[in-house]
């Protein structure tokens, strides 16, 4: 990249971050676009009107600021992609309104530079209709009421259930923005589970949070059946958390020349990446050539967090190494993700080459355990099994069994995990195969479970205490609570399988699943 036309370098910009600060105005800039060092500023002005150089100070992410004085080819900043430079004029204040700014700079690799742009003083007024905000404390309580009285004055609804909490909001920064109350989701148990996995072992009581009846119970019949016929084997066999960026060059060749230079200095990319956390741990990086573009997916580990934050900081750090020190073909272009890590979607590339856990959970169903507790024949199970597995060729599915996404994404809700990763988490691979007793063998493997047992929403009061129901909270317990959900969805899939094939499904959901308006509780 050896040119930036203006639109580009307006790219360099925030877009409102020009406001008052002590003493004059401040605004900031951003590395957007490629690695450099700034070797000189020569000129910033507002306005068409040039700021003197000692009236300027140049702040480098969080860090103190420092005279525009001391930059200089002898003295140069780096200012690698995703780096900030808050710039600090004493000038008077400015008028409300579009100003004009304009900042030269000299830099390495790319010469001289001219950043224009045209940005509104922010002023920190909020715009009607806005949500109230404080930008000191958004999660104290004054600030909580005025976005409940906001929100009853332009709905008509009083938030009578939604305001009522007993956690301390300020346990939700970094989990929520505009915190105004919580959404309280019917919390049940079901179990015991029994579990003879190589990391978790014995009995649990797996806690179930949904608003579909009957679902609990089904997981509770599941698990007795299982419990009776010896319990559930559970083994944690991948483990990998991706980020893909993708490489754009001038044609086909210069991509694979380039995947030719990134194997050989695999090495130093995994030194960057690794670098960046020490929870981290890159694996490997596969590559995918199609057209003129180099599709990559970075795989980790990483340690007992669900980790796509700290999987796209380290790929951030070895993407911008590549930029910096690749000098056998030219990188026209790069993002940091190309929708091949498939995050928040399931995929066939995760099904064959994990995302999150991979985790399949194993079990004897006993033929006379399963007459007597579900009154269902594991014959009849087995034919289901052959016939829905080719339902689901027909269709399409992500997953040849009942219902994944049922037990995953209730105990999802209920221990803090990212909701959203069900999508992916759900897809599994079903197998079912009768013994010479007519017991039925049957497992299925998750081959895309994201989960953590810390960080994210893991530590929030409530949904700490549902992990440590299951001993599951905190550093070294991830693969055991990947080994309880596994097994807890086998569970599912005996009761269905069983509900299904007795012809009990649609009745048992007439009589305990139904809440119908108008209706009593016993409805």
């Amino acid at each position: 990249m050896k040119f930036f036309p203006k639109k580009a370098l307006r790219k360099l910009y925030n877009n409102t971050s020009l406001k008052h600060a002590e003493g004059g105005v401040s605004f900031s800039v951003k590395n957007r676009l490629s690695p450099a060092s700034v070797q000189e500023i020569t000129r910033v002005s507002i306005n068409g009107l040039d700021v003197p150089s000692d009236r300027v100070t140049v702040a480098r992410n969080a860090q103190p600021g420092f005279p525009l004085s001391q930059i200089s080819p002898e003295n140069p900043i780096d200012f690698p992609l995703g780096d900030l430079l808050t710039f600090y004029l004493g000038m008077e204040s400015l008028s409300e309104g579009k100003h004009e700014i304009e900042v030269d700079f000299q830099t390495r690799p790319f010469g001289q530079l001219k950043l224009e742009v045209s940005d509104a003083l922010n002023t920190g007024k909020h715009a009607p209709g806005a949500l109230p905000r404080n930008v000191v404390d958004d999660h104290g309580e004054e600030i909580i009421q005025a976005r409940q009285a906001f929100i009853k004055e332009h709905t008509g609804v009083d938030l009578e259930h939604i305001r009522s909490y007993s956690i301390d909001p300020h346990l939700t920064r970094g989990n929520i923005e505009h915190f105004t109350g919580v959404a309280q989701v019917p919390v049940g148990f079901a179990g015991p589970l029994l579990v003879n996995g190589q990391h978790a072992e014995g009995e649990f009581y797996v806690p179930l949070a949904t608003s579909e009846g009957t679902l609990v119970a089904s997981y509770n019949r599941g698990m007795k059946v299982l419990h009776r016929s010896g319990g559930i084997k559970c083994t944690v066999v991948g483990d990998s958390m991706q980020r893909a960026p993708v490489f754009i060059f001038k044609d086909a060749l210069q991509a694979r020349k380039f995947t030719d230079w990134l194997v050989e200095k695999m090495d130093d990319i995994k030194a960057v990446a690794n670098a960046t956390d020490p929870f981290i741990s890159m694996k490997y990086v596969d590559y995918y050539l199609a057209s003129k573009f180099a599709y990559l997916r970075f795989n980790f580990k990483t340690g007992d967090a669900a980790g796509m934050n700290m999987v796209g900081k380290a790929t951030f750090a070895a993407c911008n190494w590549i930029l910096q020190n690749c000098d056998v073909v030219e990188i026209q272009r790069f993002f940091l993700e190309a929708n091949f890590a498939t995050d928040k979607k399931a995929s066939m590339i995760n099904m064959m080459r994990t995302r999150g856990k991979r985790v399949t959970a194993e079990a004897v169903v006993k033929r006379d355990v399963l007459l007597e507790v579900m009154d269902a024949d594991t014959r009849l199970l087995y034919q289901h099994y052959k016939v829905a597995t080719m339902g689901s060729i027909l269709s399409g599915a992500n997953n040849n069994g009942c219902h994944a996404a049922n037990a995953i994404s209730a105990i999802f809700i209920a221990t803090g995990q990212d909701v959203a990763n069900v999508s992916e988490s759900s897809a599994g691979l079903l197998f079912c195969e009768l013994t010479s007793d007519k017991d039925l063998y049957i497992s299925i493997t998750l081959p895309s479970l994201i989960v953590a047992t810390c960080g994210g929403g893991t530590g929030l009061p409530t949904q700490k205490e549902a992990l440590e129901t299951l001993d599951c909270f905190g550093v070294g317990k991830v693969y055991k609570f990947a080994e309880i959900v596994a097994a807890t969805v086998l569970a599912g899939e005996v009761s269905l399988a069983a509900a299904i094939s007795s012809l009990d499904w649609v009745s048992s959901h007439e009589q305990f699943g139904r809440n119908d308006p108008g209706q009593d509780g016993n409805g």
